[in-house]
């Protein structure tokens, strides 16, 4: 499907160059950071950015959702709103944590892999609500617009810097060093080794990459067809409206009512699987 909307994008850009006159739009621009609050300890440099911004608003939305759905009022028979905490609550228990931590861990880890669920669903989710936190104004109004923390590639490496950490702690918590280290290896003729156990480290670090640049890039890729769609409605003809916007509100629903919710639960559904993988080696 994005495929397709690429395709119009691109259309769209080969008209004549007389459209663009209308305005210039760089929808990149969107995703460029700036210090919001400067904080600078050293080297270290911890200032508050839009990202930051949107980080801290996620993580107070997930606590109270989290509270509102699965603590608040809840009675013998379920009403709609308690209903739907119970089935989040199923789908991150019986689908994401039973699926990829073994039993013994389950109770360990589930709150850790619910609770990264429900985040990066919120987080997703909040990046397609219209905000005024772009940082830009208007005659002294705040712009509103969207944007997703996690089409930073800072945040989701960090998110997955989380998982990489505790499979690795996991891993030798539960089995030693020894014998941890070893399950990398394969059984596998002696001269094979130096090519092996390379390949293996390599592997582990690719998990990293891998878990960090799919959330990152799917994000990103969203928002930034979003925003060329919302671009074009600007700069071109009207006549173009009737092929532009029916493909943008489109593609906001898919994003929407897809996209967000598929990542999040990849996310912590990969995260059990190599927390899991790690506390039960195979070999």
């Amino acid at each position: 499907m994005k495929r397709a909307f690429f395709a119009v994008a691109l259309l769209a850009l080969t008209l004549p160059s007389q459209a663009l006159a209308r305005g210039d739009f760089d929808p990149t621009t969107e995703f460029e950071q700036h210090e919001w609050v400067p904080i600078h300890i050293g080297p270290l440099d911890l200032s508050i950015t839009k990202a930051v911004v949107y980080l801290m608003l996620g993580s107070v939305l997930t606590i109270a959702l989290g509270t509102l759905l699965m603590r608040w009022r809840l009675s013998v028979e379920a009403g709609t709103r308690q209903t739907f905490g119970e089935t989040i609550y199923d789908v991150a228990q019986t689908q994401i944590a039973e699926q990829g931590l073994p039993s013994k861990a389950i109770q360990l880890w589930f709150p850790y892999v619910a609770s990264l669920f429900l985040f990066i669903f919120v987080v997703n989710l909040l990046g397609f609500i219209p905000l005024p936190l772009t940082g830009e104004t208007w005659h002294g109004i705040p712009v509103w617009g969207i944007y997703a923390a996690t089409s930073s590639l800072s945040v989701t490496l960090a998110l997955a810097a989380l998982t990489f950490v505790f499979t690795h702690f996991e891993g030798i918590r539960w089995n030693g060093p020894v014998r941890y280290f070893k399950s990398w290896i394969p059984d596998a003729p002696k001269a094979l080794l130096v090519l092996i156990v390379p390949l293996e480290i390599l592997g582990q670090i690719m998990r990293l990459i891998s878990l960090s640049v799919r959330l990152f890039a799917n994000m990103l890729a969203g928002h930034i067809l979003i925003l060329t769609f919302l671009g074009l409605i600007f700069i071109f003809q009207s006549l173009l409206l009737a092929l532009v916007v029916p493909f943008a509100i489109l593609f906001y629903i898919f994003e929407v009512a897809i996209v967000v919710g598929i990542q999040a639960f990849i996310f912590a559904t990969l995260s059990a699987i190599y927390i899991g993988s790690a506390i039960e080696p195979q070999h």
